[in-house]
Formats: structure tokens, C-alpha cells, sequence
């Protein structure tokens, strides 16, 4: 296999060479045991490394991967995206773990520790960060786009290192994010949906993305670490989440969500943006209530979502995007991220749990499971290759059709 090239005059963000690319190869490997994945993860990511220069660890977030030079986007006025700086750190961890080379670890986690020297009370960061200062500055906070993520890795870099307390800071600035989280919770009238506010300044909006639809998946899996009280509230608050997530769905002629909605006192959600790109946020978090309480009812939710996706988006070469989920128009496009996210999730819904069992296994932000392993106070735990590990399991065998 010849080594990735890329044209010189071509720039790519930072964000999906690591987390689809990087991701997907360490995935491989960690399944497959193959060390050509391990060496074409290598690759791409020591071209990524560059992005890291700066003066605060920040990294820029668009890099040319043939010359290495890194900057970040005119639009967000030469600002980082929260969302493309702290998200690295489950693919380079492992990548450290699995080749016992600890620069790709220092580098995403020299970004942590800078953030946690001012990271405020409520956890909660505005989507744009100065890669040159470190300060955040005026602009939204958001569990949607642009801030999703950089919450989601702090739970699971601590899941990822077996949840010990080499990884506690992990943990210990993700609860701090929940205490945030849970001021910017509503319900609407008259429906009573639970919905994540935006917010602006001293200002909320009552607006969600479809895409911070992975918040009650990751409020489940995170709830187990707290006291039996809290758990059930976050878990509680998980499954009402989930609820309004799924109703973005039933809510529309298609069955199909919109890209966001807003809710307004007196009534229902309304559709705002209305295309819908085959995303997977809704899809995951019914995957792990699923698996964390056994519920059938998530199964049915699941498969009510798929049915509709056969219905609206299932042509004879594949599956596209609806222009506008209210008049069923088709977009002539399939993301990458229906194969690798939402079939995928919808695959392990209805899937026993011992396929990727999740006390084995981590997913990273585009659903490429990562062996979970634990990690000692040094940090890094010497190459993997040279540590004994009981076999890699195959992934296959029986498949279980709709159940409940």
C-alpha cells in the first residue's frame, strides 16, 4: 500500500482526517490486529501534527497535508472551533498506547491541561478560542455545532483509560460541564419537551441541533459515575432527551428531522432549518439507552427511524439527504457519516451486547470503536505490540432482526 498523498495546493480540516481517517484506521487495527492499519494511522497523523504549533498548543484547524503548514479558516476570523481543537484526544491517546511513542498523546493533551488553567465553573466553553492567546472571547456556547465533541471526549478519554485516576481530570471537567449543561435545560409548553438552550452572551435561545442529539447517549454512559442520586438524574434527564430527539422525527410528514428546530412558549417544536443529511446523533444515544437499560422501547424507536430512511432516502445506488424534510425533496448526496455512524449504530441496536461490549470498547466521535485500556499514572502505557492481549474479537455471526 502506497503511503496517502495529497495535491500540494490542497488544504483539509483538521477534524475529519483524524477522527474518520485516524479513527478508522486505529479501529481496524484494534479488530482486526493487522499492523498496516497501526502504520497508515502513523502516517496520517504525524502530517497532522503540525496543526499543533502554536503558541498555546491550540491547534489550527485546516492543514496542507504534503507541506504541513496549518491555519485556521477566514470565516471564524483566524479563530480555533472548540469542537476541531479537543477532539483528538481518544485517536492520538491510542495511537500513543498502540505505538509507544508519546508525542501524538502530549500534543492533544497539552490542549486539556491549557483549557483546565481557566476552565470556568459551569464548564461550559464559547465554540471559538484564539490558537495564539488561548482566550475564548465572544461567541456561543452550544452542545450543537462546533461544541458537540470537545464534551463528548472528556467522558470518554476517562472511559477510554478504564476510568482511572490517571484520566480523572477527564472526568472531573466533564461533571463540570454537566453542572453547565443543566442550566441551559427547558420544556416546552404545552408538549413538555426537555431541549438544550444555546446560548449568547447572558442570553439563551431556544433552539436545538439535531446534532446535539448525542447528549442523552453520552449523559447514560456518564452517569454511572456518579452517586446513585445524580446517576438516576442524568440518566432520567438522558431519557428525556431522547424523547425530544425522537419526536424531531415523528414531528415531521417525513418522519425524517430537520437540522434544528426552536421551541416557542405556547407551542409544539417547529422545524427551522429543514434538510436532513442522514446524521447519526439521535440514532447513537437510542444505541446506548439501549444497552444501558435494556428498554425494547429504544429498539422501536430505532426501527421507526430506519423505516423512514427506507422510505425517504433509499434510492438504487444508496441513500441520500431530503432537501426538506416537511416535502420529501431528495439531495443527490450520502454523507459518509450515514455508513459509518447511523447505519452502524442502527446495526448495533438491534445487535446483542456482546458485540462490541461497551466495557471493552470506546467510540470514538464517528462511531469507530477503540479497545479501552488502562492507563497508569505515567500516562502512556508502553507499546501495545509488545504487551501480551488476549485475542481480537471477530465481529460477524449471528445477526438478530427486529425485536420488541
Amino acid at each position: 500500500m502506497n503511503s496517502f498523498r495529497q495535491p500540494e495546493t490542497s488544504n483539509v480540516g483538521l477534524f475529519s482526517p483524524q477522527s474518520r481517517v485516524v479513527g478508522g484506521l486505529l479501529s481496524t487495527y484494534d479488530l482486526s490486529g493487522d499492523k498496516i492499519f497501526l502504520d497508515k494511522a502513523r502516517d496520517i497523523a504525524d502530517r497532522l501534527l503540525p496543526a499543533w504549533n502554536t503558541p498555546t498548543g491550540i491547534p489550527y484547524n485546516v492543514i496542507n497535508l504534503s507541506q504541513g503548514r496549518a491555519h485556521n479558516p477566514g470565516w471564524t476570523g483566524g479563530e480555533s472551533i472548540l469542537a476541531d481543537s479537543g477532539t483528538e484526544q481518544l485517536e492520538f491517546i491510542a495511537l500513543s498506547q498502540r505505538t509507544g511513542d508519546p508525542k501524538y498523546q502530549q500534543k492533544v493533551e497539552n490542549v486539556i491541561t491549557f483549557l483546565n488553567k481557566t476552565f470556568p465553573d459551569d464548564g461550559l466553553l464559547p465554540i471559538y478560542i484564539n490558537p495564539h492567546s488561548g482566550t475564548t472571547g465572544y461567541s456561543p456556547i452550544t452542545f450543537g455545532a462546533m461544541g458537540d465533541s470537545f464534551y463528548e471526549y472528556l467522558l470518554k478519554v476517562w472511559v477510554q483509560g478504564n476510568k482511572t485516576s490517571a484520566v480523572k481530570l477527564y472526568r472531573d471537567m466533564w461533571e463540570k460541564s454537566m453542572k453547565g449543561l443543566l442550566s441551559l435545560i427547558r420544556k416546552s409548553t404545552p408538549s413538555s419537551f426537555t431541549y438544550i438552550c444555546e446560548k449568547s452572551g447572558g442570553s439563551l435561545t431556544d433552539k436545538m441541533d439535531e446534532l446535539a442529539c448525542f447528549a442523552p447517549g453520552m449523559l447514560a454512559l456518564g452517569s454511572a459515575g456518579y452517586s446513585p442520586d445524580d446517576s438516576q438524574k442524568f440518566m432520567s434527564l438522558a431519557e428525556e432527551l431522547a424523547w425530544t430527539c425522537y419526536n424531531f422525527y415523528q414531528s415531521t410528514p417525513t418522519k425524517l428531522a430537520g437540522e434544528n428546530y426552536f421551541f416557542h412558549s405556547g407551542q409544539d417544536m417547529s422545524v427551522g432549518t429543514s434538510w436532513n443529511i442522514l446524521r447519526p446523533e439521535t440514532v447513537e444515544s437510542l444505541f446506548y439507552l439501549w444497552r444501558l437499560t435494556g428498554n425494547k422501547t429504544y429498539q422501536d424507536w430505532g426501527w421507526n427511524i430506519f423505516q423512514a430512511f427506507e422510505k425517504n432516502s433509499r434510492i438504487e445506488s444508496g441513500y441520500v439527504g431530503l432537501k426538506d424534510v416537511n416535502s420529501g425533496v431528495k439531495d443527490n448526496m450520502m454523507q459518509s457519516f450515514f455508513l459509518a455512524e447511523t447505519l452502524k449504530y442502527l446495526y448495533l441496536l438491534f445487535s446483542p451486547s456482546s458485540v462490541i461490549p461497551l466495557d471493552e470498547w470506546v467510540f470514538n466521535t464517528e462511531a469507530h470503536p477503540l479497545r479501552i485500556v488502562t492507563r497508569d499514572e505515567g500516562g502512556v502505557v508502553k507499546n501495545l505490540n509488545e504487551k501480551k492481549q488476549k485475542p481480537f474479537p471477530r465481529i460477524g455471526g449471528r445477526k438478530e432482526g427486529r425485536t420488541g
